[in-house]
């Protein structure tokens, strides 16, 4: 069997291709560029634009592949207002719509695909199934919505997709809006929090990530969408404050009121000034957490990374690229 990874050479895929190579599988990754990376002497690459139909085509898929969609537009850099729809939904919806009638003409009937958890929005049930209601709250949330909706389509068509719906990714090699958190623990500024800073954060490692698409393909492919975060995430006040500790800052955290910041927040947006995506702050003091127990029972997936330790991972390599220690070319873009 060959295994398609589109957008394989971005976060999650540069950790998937090397796990189904040990597996013995060939492996190819199609995407729009390709970095230096070892596993490439093992793996093939063809050049390959999602918005564009005749560069999927151009993949020549067979029957029997199995194909993976992680390739995605995501919330960093921040977009203002008027460019997210454009920024976000030539990729996320249209590359996959491309992606998808590329398996159906090929007659390909397997598909691992990664939305993502802010297609739920605001919290109604605690903790999140994979049953919540769906009410994205921005255009990032509604392009990712909008792949499920048709998923649920070529689904009936015959092709098996499994939907990962992660909460936010971390791990080597991106920060995101997390440097701006490490900027001012490295300056000793203070922290402001969104809230009390009582409510849990949950993060989910790259490394889990793809295993998690390593589980699917091995589970066959079941037609089910997977939350995907990790175990007994920790308040965001414990989180951060252990960080604190750890970088020997003296940096303090500030509880604000979370609706008066909220708001303020919302007028920069409206100012085509934005400093975090309203996807990002308008859940920040809200307790979203992901319910991962079905990946475990469908998938025997079992996530195997703490916050905690995926922050002060994520700081270490923070302070590394400051002071030289590693390249700063070793960092992964946004896809």
């Amino acid at each position: 069997m060959r295994h398609v990874i589109f957008g394989g050479d971005g976060f999650v895929g540069r950790h998937l291709a090397p796990k189904l190579v040990a597996d013995g599988e060939e492996v190819l990754v199609a995407d729009i560029v390709k970095s230096n990376l070892p596993h490439y002497r093992s793996v093939g690459f063809i050049k390959c634009d999602v918005t564009d139909p005749a560069s999927v085509a151009a993949v020549r898929l067979k029957a029997d592949d199995m194909v993976y969609n992680l390739s995605a537009k995501m919330l960093s850099p921040i977009q203002v207002r008027a460019k997210r729809h454009d920024f976000f939904f030539p990729v996320n919806f249209h590359g996959t719509e491309h992606i998808m009638q590329a398996m159906d003409k090929a007659g390909v009937a397997k598909l691992v695909h990664y939305t993502t958890d802010m297609i739920y929005g605001h919290t109604v049930t605690r903790p999140m199934t994979e049953d919540h209601p769906v009410a994205p709250l921005g255009e990032y949330g509604w392009s990712k919505q909008k792949t499920e909706e048709l998923a649920a389509e070529w689904r009936k068509r015959g092709i098996s997709i499994s939907l990962f719906r992660p909460r936010l990714i971390i791990g080597p090699g991106r920060l995101g809006i997390l440097e701006k958190l490490f900027k001012l623990i490295d300056w000793n500024l203070p922290v402001p929090m969104i809230g009390s800073g009582r409510n849990p954060y949950q993060f989910i490692s790259v490394f889990d990530c793809a295993e998690a698409a390593r589980a699917a393909w091995k589970a066959g492919v079941p037609n089910e969408a997977y939350n995907l975060g990790s175990l007994n995430p920790p308040p965001v006040k414990k989180l951060l404050g252990d960080l604190i500790r750890h970088a020997g800052s003296r940096s303090i955290l500030v509880p604000t009121p979370g609706w008066a910041v909220k708001r303020t927040l919302d007028l920069l947006d409206l100012m085509n000034m934005p400093i975090m995506d309203p996807e990002q702050y308008l859940i920040a003091d809200e307790e979203c957490v992901l319910d991962v127990s079905k990946a475990g029972r469908q998938l025997g997936w079992v996530p195997h990374y703490r916050d905690e330790d995926m922050l002060i991972a994520a700081y270490t390599e923070y302070r590394a690229k400051k002071t030289g220690q590693i390249a700063a070319t070793a960092h992964v873009p946004a896809e």
